[in-house]
C-alpha cells in the first residue's frame, strides 16, 4: 500500500469530525458492535485526531492493496475518510492502547493492516488494540501481525423486569446521590484506590470526569456514593443510554469498593441500589462490562440474572 504523510493526534474540525463518527455508525451498522470505545468517541469529539485513511479513488493494487493513504483526515464524497485509528501513548508504565474501524464498503482493501502498522510506528514500543466484538476478521489481522490475546471484556446484559433482591446497607454506611461541583475529587479518589490494578479506569483525572459529565447522558441522580465516617468508600455509577432504537438500554457504568471498605458487602449492595435505579426509570434492558479475569465480579453477575452477550478482546504486540 502506498502510505502518504502521517498526521497524527492534529485538530479536527466539526466537519470531519462528523465523517469519522458516521464512518463508526456504519460499521456498528454491519457489525452488530460499535468499533470505538466511549473514551476514543470523547477525544474525537474534542477534536483530538488519530490516523485516518482518504479514499483516493483508485482501484486496488496489483498486491491487493488500495492506493489511498495514511494520512490526516480529509473531507468530500471522494477524498473522504474510510479508515480511522485512535492511540493513547504509552504513559504511567502503561503500554501505547489504539482502536481501529475501516468502513464495510472499503474493506479488503489493506486499510485496516495500514492503520495497524502506522498505530505500531507511533506506539514506539509495545501496544495494546482492542477488538470490540471478536470478530473473525481483527482475529485474523492481529494473528497476521504477530499479536496474541492478552484480555477479554465481557458484556453481559438481563432484563430491567426481571426480579430483584432488595439493596442492604450495612452499618455504618449510608448512601446518597453524586453532587456535581462537590465529589468529583473525592470520587477519583475512592476509584483510584478501587482500581489500582486496572490499566484504564483507574487511571482517570478530573478532565475525564467532565468529558462524561457534560454529556447529554449524565445524571447524577443515577450515581450514587457509599460513605463511611464521611468519606465515600464505595460508588455505582449508572448511565442511560440516548437514542437505541426499540429499546432503552441501562448500564451498570461503573462499580466500584475502596480496598479499606471490602467485606462489607458494597459491591452487591451498590451494584442492586443501581439496577432498582434503572429499573424504575424504565429501561427494557440493562448491561455491564466486566473483564473476564475478574471470576468474583461474573459469579455475581450472573447470581443476579445477567447473562454473557458480547466479548471485546485486547491484542497485544510481544
Amino acid at each position: 500500500m502506498a502510505v502518504s504523510e502521517l498526521r497524527a493526534r492534529g485538530t479536527l474540525g466539526d466537519g470531519e469530525i462528523a465523517e469519522v463518527l458516521a464512518l463508526a455508525e456504519a460499521a456498528a451498522d454491519a457489525d452488530g458492535v460499535g468499533p470505538l470505545s466511549e473514551h476514543s468517541v470523547l477525544a474525537l469529539r474534542g477534536g483530538r485526531a488519530g490516523m485516518a485513511i482518504r479514499d483516493g479513488g483508485a482501484g486496488r493494487g496489483e498486491d491487493g492493496g488500495d492506493s489511498g493513504g495514511v494520512g490526516g483526515v480529509g473531507g468530500g464524497a471522494r477524498g473522504g475518510i474510510v479508515a480511522y485509528a485512535h492511540l493513547d501513548p504509552a504513559a504511567d508504565g502503561e503500554p501505547a492502547a489504539g482502536e481501529l474501524v475501516v468502513h464495510p464498503e472499503h474493506r479488503r482493501r489493506g486499510h485496516g493492516r495500514a492503520l495497524l502498522r502506522a498505530l505500531r510506528d507511533e506506539a514506539g514500543g509495545p501496544l495494546r488494540v482492542w477488538a470490540h466484538g471478536d470478530l473473525p476478521a481483527a482475529a485474523a489481522l492481529a494473528a497476521g501481525e504477530g499479536m496474541a490475546r492478552v484480555r477479554a471484556l465481557f458484556q453481559m446484559r438481563r432484563p430491567a423486569s426481571g426480579p430483584l433482591p432488595e439493596a442492604r446497607v450495612a452499618p455504618g454506611v449510608t448512601l446518597r446521590t453524586f453532587e456535581p461541583g462537590r465529589d468529583e475529587r473525592p470520587w477519583l479518589e475512592v476509584n483510584a484506590r478501587a482500581f489500582a490494578d486496572h490499566p484504564e479506569q483507574g487511571a482517570w483525572t478530573i478532565e475525564d470526569v467532565r468529558d462524561r459529565e457534560a454529556e447529554d447522558w449524565f445524571d447524577p441522580a443515577g450515581f450514587f456514593l457509599a460513605e463511611r465516617d464521611g468519606r465515600p468508600v464505595g460508588f455505582h455509577w449508572t448511565k442511560i443510554h440516548p437514542g437505541v432504537p426499540g429499546e432503552v438500554l441501562g448500564e451498570v457504568y461503573v462499580v466500584g469498593v475502596d480496598p479499606d471498605a471490602q467485606g462489607l458487602g458494597l459491591g452487591r449492595t451498590l451494584t442492586l441500589t443501581g439496577l432498582h435505579h434503572l429499573r424504575d426509570a424504565g429501561v427494557d434492558q440493562i448491561m455491564l462490562y466486566v473483564d473476564e479475569s475478574n471470576v468474583a465480579a461474573v459469579r455475581l453477575y450472573e447470581s443476579l440474572g445477567f447473562t454473557r452477550y458480547a466479548v471485546d478482546v485486547m491484542y497485544a504486540t510481544s
